[in-house]
């Protein structure tokens, strides 16, 4: 019997996978703790993969 395996989560070609990162501005705030922002990917959302071309076409 074969074995039901999910579909492998396709990546996010502008991001590879890496959708949200952490930038530091530089220098420390009073309590020594780094000052950072986070930047999402724009293309997937943050979320790391692309939707389907059979989601795609539901969306239309």
């Amino acid at each position: 019997m074969p074995e039901n395996t999910p579909a492998p989560a396709r990546i996010c070609p502008d991001c590879d996978g890496f959708a949200s990162v952490a930038i530091t501005l530089g220098g420390r705030d009073r309590n020594g703790h780094l000052r950072t922002i986070t930047a999402h990917c724009k293309t997937c959302e943050g979320t790391g993969t692309r939707r389907t071309s059979r989601a795609l076409a539901g969306a239309r």
